[in-house]
């Protein structure tokens, strides 16, 4: 693998205010399915030099590399990414064989049912936190480091809508989208203090319409349809922007959860709006 100058990033940090795909190394951890799958295919439209995806399910892996039609542009890699110890050797590999990851997209996550609380065993709940929480940090624990030193790379972290606004069954995974929205945001801090060019962009989208939340009923808002809200994280990706609330209609829900009294907002959005029996109907990826 040819690598490039080691100021390279630097040089062209400094010199544009948007993060570039183009002739990067972009790697997009769950990206053989929804979202995931869409944002990989968006990167190399948009040029990027190597597409590495991380998945565990090496079927919709292969179907990726056999559909870009230009396999030295795709890797994929079978990975585990609640094991820290695969994690590990899955980026010592991609560096030998990918060179340096420029853009990292932390999408892998699960959501294991529509149980309340009490009847959510401790395997769901340890593997929805390792998966969704857990996941991201020591995957960007590893990567970091290595674009402070080039001072550049960009890290953008799915979370979830639902790690703004509490609801009832699924209060695990709302827990672990919370522990995201307050890590990342957290790490962009950090990295603006130490005045690093590495740019961190947290994404809170809606339920999306990929299977994920089949059977999910949306009175207030409607299901996101996944390849504009693909499109509008890579947008916001390359306009290093800071936090994407999707829809932007959601944002209004936040504002009135800020100023109405816990009732109120409860009554209003969670019954009347039908927020709080949004999970009612929920069926997942049946079969998966």
């Amino acid at each position: 693998v040819k690598h490039r100058p080691h100021g390279f990033c630097s040089s062209v940090a400094k010199e544009n205010v948007m993060t570039k795909i183009k002739d990067r190394c972009v790697l997009i951890t769950g990206g053989a399915s929804g979202i995931g799958r869409i944002m990989g295919r968006m990167a190399l439209e948009r040029g990027a030099r190597r597409l590495v995806v991380w998945d565990i399910n090496e079927a919709d892996a292969a179907a990726i590399e056999a559909e870009a039609g230009r396999r030295d542009a795709v890797a994929c890699y079978k990975v585990d990414v609640s094991d820290s110890g695969a994690v590990a050797e899955a980026y010592e590999r991609v560096k030998r064989e990918c060179g340096d990851v420029d853009i990292l997209i932390n999408c892998a996550g699960i959501v294991t049912g529509n149980k309340t609380f009490d009847l959510m065993s401790q395997r769901e709940i340890d593997r929805t936190m390792a998966i969704n929480a857990t996941a991201p940090m020591t995957i960007a624990r590893l990567m970091l480091p290595d674009m402070m030193a080039r001072d550049c790379g960009h890290i953008c972290n799915i979370a979830s809508a639902a790690g703004m606004i509490s609801n009832p069954r699924m209060s695990v995974y709302v827990a672990s989208k919370w522990a995201v929205i307050g890590w990342s945001d957290s790490v962009r801090i950090e990295l603006q203090q130490a005045r690093s060019n590495v740019h961190i962009t947290t994404v809170a989208p809606y339920y999306i319409n990929t299977g994920m939340f089949e059977g999910v009923h949306s009175r207030i808002l409607p299901i996101l349809d996944p390849e504009p809200t693909a499109r509008k994280i890579i947008r916001g990706i390359e306009r290093n922007r800071n936090f994407c609330g999707i829809p932007l209609g959601f944002h209004l829900i936040r504002f009135c959860q800020g100023v109405l009294p816990v009732s109120w907002f409860d009554r209003i959005f969670g019954h009347w709006c039908g927020i709080f029996s949004a999970m009612d109907g929920f069926t997942g990826r049946r079969g998966k």
